[in-house]
């Protein structure tokens, strides 16, 4: 049978663990905070990219645009060229 004493020291022993225990948990907590911070950075720098890339692909699209509208124009003129015989 044991003693107090030595039930004490087991008893010591438990709560060392379970401090050590939760001296991990709560720096492991503050890393993943941390990580949990740089990853928001990170996603609203994405997402910025993500609205400029949507505004530069719409300049494209207009820019296809008006130039297949100059081609047409620059088409119809050479054609009324041709049509002068010159």
């Amino acid at each position: 049978m044991t003693s107090d004493l030595e039930r004490i020291k087991i008893l010591e022993g438990k709560i060392s663990q379970v401090l050590d225990c939760v001296k991990r948990l709560a720096a492991e907590n503050d890393k993943l905070k941390q990580q949990l911070k740089e990853i928001k950075s990170e996603k609203k720098e994405f997402e910025e990219q993500a609205r400029k890339l949507a505004r530069l692909e719409e300049t494209v699209k207009t820019s296809e645009s008006d130039r297949e509208a100059v081609k047409a124009r620059i088409e119809a003129l050479i054609g009324q060229i041709d049509a002068l015989g010159l």
